[in-house]
């Protein structure tokens, strides 16, 4: 099993920077797609963003294009949400993933069920 542990939030003003990291555990890391998805209190968990396995193919919700960067790095099994520009609407608990099936990331990447692993998740609060 892979594990996944998600640290960085906290709350902030709006307008304020965060930098979210989630850690995995194994040697198969750079076989996983990774994603970052959210899920306010009565909402459905809510896509953000994926990587390739490479590091060198990003996505992005439309929400947070141009806000938010994801980032890899395979020698540290680390994959990272650097949020900038934050909004009241982007409080929600934040969860990385990893997905294991081939294809995935060309079909299915921005859909909670395609991903396999799933961290504890970190709590974001945006202030106005």
């Amino acid at each position: 099993q892979v594990q996944l542990v998600e640290s960085g939030g906290g709350l902030v003003q709006a307008g304020g920077s965060l930098r979210l990291s989630c850690a995995a555990s194994g040697r198969t890391f750079s076989s996983y797609v990774m994603g970052w998805f959210r899920q306010a209190p009565g909402k459905e968990r809510e896509f953000v963003a994926a990587v390739s396995r490479s590091g060198g193919i990003f996505y992005y919700t439309d929400s947070v294009k141009g806000r938010f960067t994801i980032s890899r790095d395979n020698a540290k099994n680390t994959v990272y949400l650097q949020m900038n520009s934050l909004k009241p609407e982007d409080t929600a608990v934040y969860y990385c993933a990893a997905a294991t099936r081939v294809g995935v990331f060309s079909s299915g990447r921005t859909r909670p069920a395609e991903y396999d692993y799933w961290g504890q998740g970190t709590q974001v609060t945006v202030s106005s």
